[in-house]
């Protein structure tokens, strides 16, 4: 086999002139890296313990590049909090980021890049779920452990399950669980569906559509919405026609800031009920208050009323001072607990090696005061999903102060809302199967 030779002088003096972004390491470019590796590649250790690369896998382009932002910086803090104690088995993190541009072409790249150029022994961040399962199957090639953080299609512990990722995010499953019964009982039983018109967009709106008609509601059309659609003039007016009683959208990232704007211009927010599947923090802070209706799902909010949340929010706030956003969101909140949850895995297992750090992360249980939620969470064995406390929120119309923009209605223990379909769609690989490494 093939050994690459860790104490080339050549790898520093190409680091410059690659031309990416390196986070949180103090350099500014990356080391070519003689791969890809094959089944069961070992790689060569130095003699002085190699720094650990993580990749970075966010979107800081396209209509998810705001909750990009927002993960990296969750990424960020926890990697800084473990090298300020010194690193992960006596090793310092270094963490490089590139632009997946909410992209799947692009993640796919990205992904390679990372993985056998760079050298990264991790890969964390999506948003889009389509960059999520293209990133994903080439971790799965090489056997790379990768943490999808905030995709939300119910296909990503499903069908496009794989041993190497781990799902972070709630789903479209969980959040129409914990919505729908409620809302045809308050709202009514006619339901138009405005779906995103991708991956994401398409099961969410698939498992709503299952949740609705199985308690008596009537799904009266669905009208399907580009990425990086800005003009809903043809839409609301099909919605003025249609008149139902109840609008469930999945619909997100710039194109759901776009949309709350043009709905309350036509005042339609007052004559339907509105349900937005899951709210992304970074995609309605700063829209004004007429713009945040309805009931939408989330995973964490910053005023929740349990002990911890606010030395996190404080810790936000000293990490990044004269932040746009000046709270953590949901966003932040999964990235972040994800990245501190990886390396906490790597040291008890006393390891880096893929397949060990697998290992204690499958049924992994996590308390609720340490996650800063309601309910225990835990990382499902067999679909990969962390099933954690899923949130109802609707605009905060009595605000304690400025960026209190959301009122919390209820919180969904896991238990209750988990999509137990996915067991059966999911197919994780063996373990025989995925390559091995230890970087």
């Amino acid at each position: 086999m093939k050994k690459i030779d860790p104490a080339s002088d050549s790898r520093r003096a190409l680091l410059k002139g690659a031309g990416l972004a390196l986070t949180g390491a103090g350099l500014y470019g990356v080391a070519p890296f003689m791969g890809p590796w094959k089944h069961n590649r070992v790689w060569a250790q130095a003699a002085q313990k190699k720094p650990l690369v993580i990749g970075l896998t966010m979107d800081t382009s396209g209509m998810y590049a705001a909750s990009g932002g927002e993960e990296r910086l969750g990424a960020m803090m926890a990697i800084k909090e473990f090298n300020d104690r010194g690193g992960v088995l006596g090793r310092r993190i270094e963490a490089i980021h590139i632009d997946t541009e909410t992209t799947p072409a692009t993640g796919s790249r990205v992904a390679e890049r990372m993985i056998t150029r760079n050298e990264a022994a991790f890969l964390i961040g999506a948003v889009h779920s389509g960059v999520s399962n293209a990133i994903s199957q080439v971790a799965q090639k090489y056997g790379t452990v990768f943490f999808n953080t905030n995709s939300s299609s119910p296909t990503e512990a499903g069908k496009d399950c794989h041993r190497t990722k781990f799902v972070w995010d709630g789903n479209g499953t969980n959040f129409s669980n914990a919505i729908v019964k409620n809302a045809i009982a308050t709202s009514g039983r006619n339901w138009v569906l405005l779906t995103n018109d991708y991956v994401w967009g398409h099961n969410t709106s698939k498992a709503t559509r299952a949740i609705v008609e199985a308690n008596g509601g009537k799904i009266v059309d669905e009208l399907l919405v580009p990425q990086n659609t800005r003009d809903f003039s043809s839409y609301l007016l099909k919605l003025q026609q249609l008149k139902p009683n109840v609008v469930a959208t999945a619909v997100g990232g710039d194109d759901i800031k776009a949309l709350r704007q043009q709905v309350v211009q036509l005042k339609l927010n007052e004559s339907m009920a509105w349900i937005n599947n899951q709210q992304d923090w970074p995609d309605v802070y700063g829209l004004g208050p007429e713009a945040i209706f309805g009931v939408f799902g989330t995973t964490w909010y910053w005023r929740l009323d349990l002990p911890g949340v606010k030395e996190f929010v404080a810790a936000y706030q000293k990490h990044y001072p004269g932040m746009a956003i000046r709270v953590p969101g949901n966003v932040y909140h999964n990235t972040y607990m994800a990245t501190r949850e990886l390396l906490r895995c790597c040291e008890e297992a006393g390891t880096v090696q893929n397949i060990a750090v697998i290992k204690k992360l499958e049924g992994r249980k996590m308390t609720a005061a340490d996650r800063l939620q309601h309910y225990d969470a835990w990382m499902d064995a067999d679909t990969h999903q962390c099933q954690q406390t899923i949130y109802m929120a609707r605009y905060n119309d009595k605000p304690a102060e400025k960026d209190d923009i959301f009122k919390i209605l209820t919180q969904a223990n896991p238990k209750d809302v988990m999509d137990k379909d996915a067991p059966a769609a999911c197919k994780l690989e063996s373990y025989e199967a995925t390559p091995s490494y230890d970087v």
